[in-house]
This record gives C-alpha cells, structure tokens and sequence, in this order.
C-alpha cells in the first residue's frame, strides 16, 4: 500500500515536472523588434538626420564569454561617420623654437613685452646646404677667437656673419591671418610662451554604434537597434521598447519558475521512490 500510494504521487509529480518543461520547450521567448524604425541601414549608407549626412561606416560582429564553460554571445556593433564642414582646428608656435611654414624653417620670436601682440618669423639658415653649393667653401667652418670662419679656397677666412645672407623676417601681429598648410590661418593669440593660430576645415567624426544604447544625431536621439549581423535600425520609439524589454523579463521570470517547478518534481519523485523502498520498521 505504501508503495502504490507512492507509485500515484511520483507520477503526479513526473506530470507536473513534464508539464512545467513542455512550456518552457514550447514557448517562444520574446525579442525586441521595430515594425517601422525611422532608418534602417547596411554598411555603407547614407543618411541624414535633421541637417547632417552620416555614413554607416561599419557593422562589426564579435564573440563575448566562453570562458569557464559560459555561453558564448555574438555582440554586433557599428559606427558613423560625418563630417563637420567648418571644425575649428588649432597650433601652437611656442616662443623661440623652429617652426615649418611656407616651405622653410623659422625661428618664432615673440614680441618682448608684458603683453605681446605680434611675432617675428626668422629664417632659419641652412648652413651646410649653403657651404655645399659653394664650390670655393670648405664643407666645414673654423672657430678662432670665439668667432666663426668659412674656409674659401682652403685659405681665405672669411667670417660667417659676413659670409652667409641676412634671414629672411616676417613680422605679424594678433588677428593677421596667414596661409598655414592650405588652410586660410587666423594668429589667434600671442603670449610671452607661446603663439596659437586657428583656422576652420572639414572633419571628419566618428560615432559609435551599440546595440540598444541611445545615439545623438545633430541634436536628436535615437534607440540603435541590431536587427541582425548587418542591419542597424535607428528609432524614436522608446515606449515601445520599454513595452517589450519589459515582457522580456517577465518571459526569463516565468521561465525560471517554471524550471524551479520541474526540477523540484523530478527530485520529488525521485525522493519518493527512494522513501517507497525503504524497509519497513514493522
């Protein structure tokens, strides 16, 4: 008798736990979807949002976990692209060092005052170009007396401040502008270390793509959505994704209930039988 009582609830509970396991088997878990994003796009289009165009720039997979035994997941990312036509970009010629511009090299030498407002551009001498071109110059000067000689037909001594041209001098002051790598160049400042020039010129920025982060484009916001391994959606409807990340979490709730019913049943009924077969004290 104690057995046959046994036998009927160890099936009961099997029922249950095949039940509970049948559902979690069947059921399909719910994703996130958008029926009618405002962009959906592939590696390589274009775009624009408010007044700026964007370029899909990539779309990237990667795996994250494994380690230890952990799931593997496929993680998809992207990136934007555009361009700011008038970026402002800036230098600094910091006081007396050599700087590159127009070609040739320049010593910068800020005005000598407590409150510089112009600069002086020097030009730097190549000297041993200089000598070389001089078929009756001595590749190398000689010093006497503290003062440096160019050798001229391996006798003549001539000193190098009357061999070598005067440099070349170009004065500016703050607010002159200048042609500095292509670009139409405004000295924006100049202090006693330094002087800083700036000028405008298209850039191009990078954007940053991940799955369900929010995005800014030229000032409005956006849900970015991985539809799949190669289609980025960009949408507005937030109330809608919080509507499904919340049935989202009720599924995985659910889900683990009902996997804390089967397996508490299947070791119920296992308890049981093992109880069933025990001796019997009488």
């Amino acid at each position: 008798m104690q057995r046959r009582a046994a036998a009927i609830y160890v099936a009961l509970f099997i029922v249950i736990g095949a039940a509970s396991y049948s559902l979690i088997a069947t059921a399909q878990a719910p994703h996130v979807e958008f029926q009618n994003p405002e962009y959906e796009l592939a590696q390589g289009d274009q775009f624009q949002a408010g007044g700026q165009t964007y370029t899909v720039s990539s779309i990237s997979t990667s795996e994250q976990g494994g380690d230890h035994g952990g799931a593997v997941t496929t993680v998809v990312e992207g990136e934007l692209q555009y361009t700011n036509d008038s970026a402002r970009y800036t230098a600094t010629w910091e006081n007396n060092t050599t700087q590159s511009y127009d070609g040739q090299e320049w010593r910068v030498l800020v005005e000598d005052a407590e409150e510089p407002t112009s600069l002086t551009l020097r030009e730097e001498l190549n000297e041993t170009a200089i000598l070389q071109d001089d078929p009756d110059a001595s590749s190398e000067m000689v010093t006497q007396n503290g003062t440096q000689y160019v050798v001229l037909n391996d006798s003549e001594l001539v000193a190098a401040a009357e061999y070598f041209p005067d440099p070349e001098t170009r004065t500016y002051a703050q607010g002159d502008t200048l042609d500095y790598e292509g670009n139409s160049t405004t000295i924006d400042s100049v202090t006693t270390d330094a002087v800083t020039l700036a000028w405008n010129a298209p850039r191009t920025n990078t954007i940053g793509v991940s799955n369900h982060d929010n995005v800014t484009l030229d000032g409005q916001t956006y849900l970015a959505h991985f539809a799949d391994e190669s289609t980025l959606q960009l949408t507005q409807d937030f109330e809608s994704y919080n509507q499904q990340t919340q049935e989202i979490d009720q599924y995985t709730l659910h889900k683990n209930g009902l996997w804390g019913v089967s397996i508490l049943s299947f070791l119920t009924a296992v308890f049981m039988i093992g109880f069933a077969y025990l001796p019997s004290r009488y």
